[in-house]
């Protein structure tokens, strides 16, 4: 990926320039909609595509309400980017109905303080899982300096550290000079523009992370979340100038292939299904790519799901599709010549995990599995076995643990009854308003800042 381009407007300024542009060039064909894999889990009829996108064109135009079709297909598309090719003009229909996602978020947002509420959440599942040195390490962003490389863990990964601290393994015995920087202090700004509707809050959080990054004067940053890829590296592109690459963590590793497959030295003699996603189906490739260099490794299918990832930016928006898919995903994994289920991102990896509970299969992320090769041990991961329990007071048990060893002192019946909620990542549909105020029933001494 190309290095951001530059503008010196305001973010306001950029979004309208850019929406003029996709409004200009698009025709209203309605390709984009004739493919797209939610349309069937829509009202949407054959014939009705193009009024479908003059619905789109007319919000992004001048503010003009989504109704119907247009309506339903904004709110479910999960950003496979399946209609990207299917444009005859060329443009980037899931650029625009992101960027319709912005407008639609500042006429009126059904998620107020979900960044608020978010953070909290993180902040508590991450000191639920990881001893204080671990926890300051992905939650206190560093001082800045010199670094060839930074790798950016975004905020929602921090739900499922472990995965953070095995691409770590992987950097280190690479022997990469890298920096880490993530979590709510050094948001990409999707929640802010896309969710919110606050591009004054927005243009602060990215100006802010990007200027952090550069701080670093690094020649890349690596990026675990695939939604700060989409968010600065495709919604956001041109709005900011920088010096350093802005990539996923998976094209910087494959482009090292040959020297991480030389550096294993464990085989594992297991048979995997690889579990990915239609959106930057590169990712996938990329991952597949690794598992397969792996001695002893059988990697018997690749089962792709609609979106870009799991999540309430991803599949999860169209959830009728989303089921199909999961439906199939398990049907697959439960054949005889599965072992293991192989996760491909955070999101991912949060919902499959507790499926190993079943005893039919194993879950591990792909990042598990390099480690393990790597003749190193993953990093424990915590976060599926509080998924595969099915009693939130054994959770707690170990849970409160972390937590007051990290300076979280919580009230456990309180929080015991957002748990499932938190795992669940509610506030992502408007739940969680327990956390969209002050803090109550806690004291969240936790030391760390953005």
């Amino acid at each position: 990926m190309s290095p951001m381009a530059t503008a010196k407007q305001s973010l306001d300024d950029f979004l309208d320039q850019e929406r003029a542009a996709l409004v200009s060039d698009c025709t209203a064909c309605g390709k984009c909609v004739e493919v797209c894999p939610v349309t069937p889990f829509t009202s949407i009829q054959a014939g009705e595509e193009p009024g479908v996108m003059t619905g789109v064109l007319g919000l992004l135009r001048d503010g003009t309400p989504l109704q119907g079709g247009a309506r339903e297909l904004s709110n479910q598309c999960n950003g496979c980017g399946l209609c990207i090719p299917a444009c005859p003009e060329e443009i980037n229909p899931r650029r625009m109905l992101m960027l319709a996602n912005t407008v639609e978020a500042e006429q009126g947002s059904p998620t107020p303080q979900l960044f608020r509420k978010m953070s909290r959440a993180i902040r508590i599942m991450a000191a639920m899982q990881l001893a204080p040195p671990e926890f300051e390490k992905l939650l206190r962003n560093p001082r800045a300096h010199p670094a060839d490389v930074v790798f950016y863990t975004g905020c929602n990964p921090i739900r499922t550290p472990h995965l953070l601290f095995n691409a770590m393994a992987i950097l280190d015995a690479l022997e990469v000079d890298y920096e880490v920087v993530g979590g709510p202090g050094a948001c990409c700004g999707i929640i802010q523009s896309k969710w919110e509707g606050d591009q004054t809050s927005a243009e602060r959080v990215v100006d802010g992370t990007i200027d952090r990054f550069a701080g670093f004067q690094p020649k890349e940053v690596l990026s675990w979340c695939p939604s700060c890829v989409l968010h600065l590296g495709e919604t956001l592109s041109g709005f900011r100038k920088a010096s350093f690459e802005f990539d996923h963590v998976t094209n910087y590793l494959v482009a090292r292939a040959e020297g991480l497959a030389s550096k294993f030295v464990q085989p594992i003699n297991k048979r995997v299904l690889l579990h990915t996603h239609d959106g930057m189906d590169k990712v996938g490739r990329n991952v597949a790519a690794m598992l397969s260099s792996i001695p002893g490794l059988t990697l018997v299918d690749t089962v792709s799901e609609p979106g870009y990832t799991c999540g309430g930016s991803g599949a999860d928006r169209s959830p009728g599709l989303k089921q199909v898919a999961r439906e199939a995903t398990l049907a697959r994994a439960e054949q005889d010549d599965v072992d293991i289920l192989v996760s491909l991102y955070h999101g991912c990896h949060g919902q499959l995990a507790g499926l190993e509970s079943g005893g039919k299969f194993q879950v591990l992320n792909w990042t598990d599995l390099l480690v393990q090769a790597l003749g190193q041990q993953p990093h424990d991961d915590v976060s599926k076995r509080y998924r595969m329990q099915d009693d939130w007071d054994m959770v707690l048990d170990e849970g409160e643990i972390y937590l007051k060893a990290n300076g979280i002192d919580m009230d456990r019946e309180w929080l015991k009854s957002l748990l499932p909620d938190i795992f669940a990542q509610k506030e992502f549909t408007g739940g969680l308003e327990a956390f969209a105020n002050s803090p109550e029933n806690t004291s969240e001494n936790t030391g760390v800042a953005g």
